[in-house]
């Protein structure tokens, strides 16, 4: 049977109209929701569309789409690039348009380098963006540890929420220098933001000098092979808290693993970190809708005195946050 590209276009017909903003995410068909489509989703970019495919479509059915794709929205953005996730190594090719050479994600006020070819990630994480927002608000003053930086998205969140410090910790130079170029491209001071490309499991002593921390980032990939498991690293790095964190810090807890539930770092906290209070869950984005959640994002708080009654969020309830931008 033919893939019903259907769908997709409901989506499209209902926002392509709208000037190109704050990226957002068009169709997320990864979210299981719409059956025979888990294969595919299409960002906007505002200049632009980038659509990522994780298997071959059916040809046939393929070539309709990309006809009706190029129809519909090629009068309102400027290019349109094809990510070929599946294949290996991973190819791109640009469907229409003059792909531009700096392409960039706009999030509110915020601007962030994007990395569209030739790699699986971006360099910018869209569904995170709720957790920068509720970041931003919780640092006025303090200082920030984000661990697994990867190109410093929550450290300009952090920057702009006025953080008398942040320090990043990623093992990619590569990744920490995008990092400085979002910072630049948001026209942020550098001044009280260090950048360490360590391993952070070898690198506490160093960390821990920096510190304590009112706020703490915890951002991993859900596995790295050789580097980081989130099945049994997650553990390693919350035992070390209590060494980084400033009494009452707030601990932002993240993990993108759709095969982990909110229950594996509830767990985790209570076997590891007892003296971090869950107060509750960051709401993820209404464009990535999905049957089981794949980003768990956790605020918590560190307190090594007694444990306090939960002030007004339920373990695992979404926090009504509001938007810093």
């Amino acid at each position: 049977m033919a893939t019903d590209f259907s769908p997709v276009f409901h989506h499209l017909e209902a926002t392509l109209e709208t000037a190109g903003g704050s990226a957002r995410r068009l169709f997320h068909g990864r979210g299981g929701c719409y059956p025979g489509l888990e294969f595919m989703t299409l960002d906007d970019f505002g200049a632009g569309l980038w659509l990522v495919l994780y298997k071959a479509p059916e040809p046939e059915a393929w070539a309709l789409f990309l006809d009706q794709l190029r129809a519909l929205a090629a009068p309102h953005r400027s290019y349109c690039l094809v990510q070929h996730r599946y294949r290996r190594p991973v190819a791109s090719e640009i469907l229409w348009g003059e792909f531009p050479d700096k392409p960039l994600a706009l999030e509110g006020d915020w601007r962030f380098e994007l990395a569209l070819q030739g790699r699986q990630n971006t360099g910018y994480f869209m569904d995170a963006a709720p957790a920068r927002a509720w970041l931003q608000t919780r640092v006025a003053g303090r200082k920030v540890l984000n661990l697994f930086a990867y190109t410093c998205a929550f450290s300009v969140a952090a920057v702009s929420g006025d953080a008398r410090s942040v320090v990043n910790v990623d093992m990619s130079k590569a990744a920490l220098n995008t990092g400085r170029e979002n910072h630049r491209l948001n026209r942020q001071s550098m001044s009280g933001v260090t950048f360490l490309p360590y391993d952070i499991f070898r690198s506490w002593k160093r960390i821990r000098q920096l510190g304590p921390y009112g706020c703490i980032v915890i951002d991993p990939p859900s596995f790295q092979k050789g580097s980081f498991d989130a099945r049994k690293d997650y553990a390693r790095v919350l035992r070390r808290l209590p060494e980084l964190a400033s009494e009452g810090a707030d601990l932002l807890l993240c993990l993108n693993a759709p095969y982990l539930d909110v229950g594996f770092l509830q767990d985790l906290l209570a076997a590891e970190l007892p003296a971090a209070q869950v107060i509750g869950s960051i709401e993820g984005r209404a464009d990535f809708p999905e049957q089981n959640p794949a980003l768990k994002m956790l605020h918590c708080r560190y307190s090594a005195e007694k444990r306090p009654e939960q002030d007004g969020a339920s373990a695992g309830a979404p926090e009504n946050h509001r938007s810093g931008r």
